[in-house]
Order: C-alpha cells, then structure tokens, then sequence
C-alpha cells in the first residue's frame, strides 16, 4: 500500500471551502482568514479562473498554510494544480489515479466518499484523509459508523451541511475535520465579512472542544 501523506497538525482542522472566488477577490478573502486562524483553504475547479486564483493564494500563504483545489476530477486537474502551488487536493469522488497522481506530487488528499465501499477504496489508493460527503445525510452516527472499519490514521472530514451550528455534534463521536462552504463564504462576500464569519465559526469550534480561542 502507498505510504500516506499525513494531514498537517492544525489548530483548526477546518477547510475553507471558496467556491465561486475570483481571482481579484483572493488577497483580500483568502488574507482574512489565514489572518483570523484558517490554514486550509481549497478553491473549487468550477469557480472562475481558478488555478489563477490557487496560485495568488498560493504565493502569500505562510508556511503551513495548505492552499488547495476542490472537485479535481482527472490527472490534468492534478497537473494543472501542481503547477499552479497548490498542496492540497479535495475530489468529489473516489478516483485512485487522480488521488495516485496527487500523492506522487506531495499533496495532501481529501477524496469524497459516502459509503464504505468507497472510504476503502479511496484509502487503498493511499488518500491522506476522506471527505465524507454529504455529512448532513449520513449525520455524525452514520459516519462515526463507516469509520470503525476504516485504518485509524485516515483524518475523517465532514462536509454539506456543517456549520459553527452543529460542530459539537460530530465532535461528540469524535470527528474533529469538517469543510466548511456557505456558512463561511457566498460569492459577493466582501473580505470584511468573511474576517467577520470566520471569527464566529473559529470561536464556536474552540466553544465545541470546549477549549479557550
């Protein structure tokens, strides 16, 4: 079996979910919230220009900062966001040659899967961690379920339908990693207001573990 990449020990195991972000609108999005504590971020492949968008990110993340892509579909895909600095991969499916092609560039990775069938298969083809998606649909029992049959090392991630509303929820079973898309950010959002979301959701998580900000 292929050797993971590990997912990177973060504060906030939280992915920024940037779907519909513009390229002129990432200094000031993507700023604010690396600024009030993210460092995750993944901007979808169907928003527009968007390894334009990766690669500005890209250039003013910090160190240990995963600055990413979400829905990447085939190895171009792969290739493109290799090119373009990104380190973090997010898939809406379980496809182990694209997951193969972005281990064998560094990156971290983050397939959707919804069965067990498909957690297996994404973690033979040695994915980093599995976005379980629709989480709103399985709930925190159904994952918590597929999991026991997983390999313990996996991150498991929550994702649709997770806000600062219900990270307690999961968290109780003992699903720390959730992607997080319309709770913290809408196309049209200006940066002010995703600073402002951010603060809210990042504080509610601390809240969740019970732990001070």
């Amino acid at each position: 079996m292929t050797t993971r990449i590990p997912f990177p020990s973060m504060r906030y195991p939280l992915v920024a979910i940037l779907r519909g972000l513009k390229p002129e609108e990432v200094e000031g999005v993507v700023g604010a919230l690396i600024e009030t504590g993210f460092t995750a971020i993944e901007i979808p492949l169907n928003s527009p220009d968007p390894f334009r968008s990766i690669e500005i990110a890209a250039k003013m993340a910090p160190e240990g900062v995963l600055i990413g892509a979400g829905t990447v579909l085939t190895v171009e895909d792969v290739a493109h966001l290799d090119q373009a600095g990104g380190k973090l991969m997010v898939s809406p499916n379980v496809e182990p040659e694209v997951i193969r092609a972005a281990h064998g560039k560094g990156m971290v990775t983050l397939p959707g899967v919804f069965t067990p069938t498909e957690a297996l298969a994404a973690a033979k083809a040695g994915a980093t961690g599995l976005k379980f998606f629709p989480a709103s649909v399985l709930g925190p029992s159904g994952i918590h379920a597929i999991r026991a049959v997983l390999p313990p090392e996996l991150v498991i991630a929550a994702v649709g339908g997770v806000s600062d509303a219900n990270f307690a929820d999961y968290i109780k079973v003992g699903i720390h990693a959730f992607g997080l898309g319309s709770s913290l950010y809408k196309p049209g959002l200006s940066a002010a207001e995703v600073r402002a979301l951010s603060v809210k959701t990042l504080a509610a998580y601390d809240a969740a573990l019970g732990r001070g900000a």
